[in-house]
C-alpha cells in the first residue's frame, strides 16, 4: 500500500511541475484587428472573445473617445479594471 501512495505522489507532483511550466510558458494573445465576412471591425486582444462592430459603430465609438475618456475619469472609483500586459495593436 505504502508503494502505492509513493507513486501517486510523486506523479502528483510531476503533475504540478509540468502544470506550472506549462502555465509559464502560455503564449498570450496578440491584439489585432480584421475584417469579419460580414464586413465589420474585429478587434481581438482585448478579453477572451473579439470586440467586432460596424464601420458606422466604430466612427461614432472613436467620435465619443473624449467622452468616454472623461466618464471613466469621474467613474474610476466604481470601475474595476481587468489586468492583462500591454500589447502593441498589430493590424493585419
Amino acid at each position: 500500500m505504502s508503494d502505492n501512495n509513493n507513486e501517486v505522489m510523486q506523479e502528483l507532483v510531476r503533475l504540478r511541475e509540468e502544470n506550472a511550466r506549462l502555465s509559464a510558458n502560455q503564449v498570450k494573445p496578440k491584439t489585432g484587428m480584421k475584417v469579419s465576412e460580414k464586413g465589420a471591425l474585429s478587434v481581438y486582444g482585448m478579453g477572451r472573445f473579439p470586440v467586432t462592430l460596424y464601420k458606422s459603430q466604430w466612427k461614432k465609438l472613436l467620435a465619443k473617445a473624449e467622452e468616454i475618456q472623461n466618464f471613466i475619469t469621474e467613474n474610476d472609483s466604481k470601475l474595476t479594471e481587468k489586468v492583462q500586459p500591454e500589447l502593441p495593436i498589430d493590424s493585419k
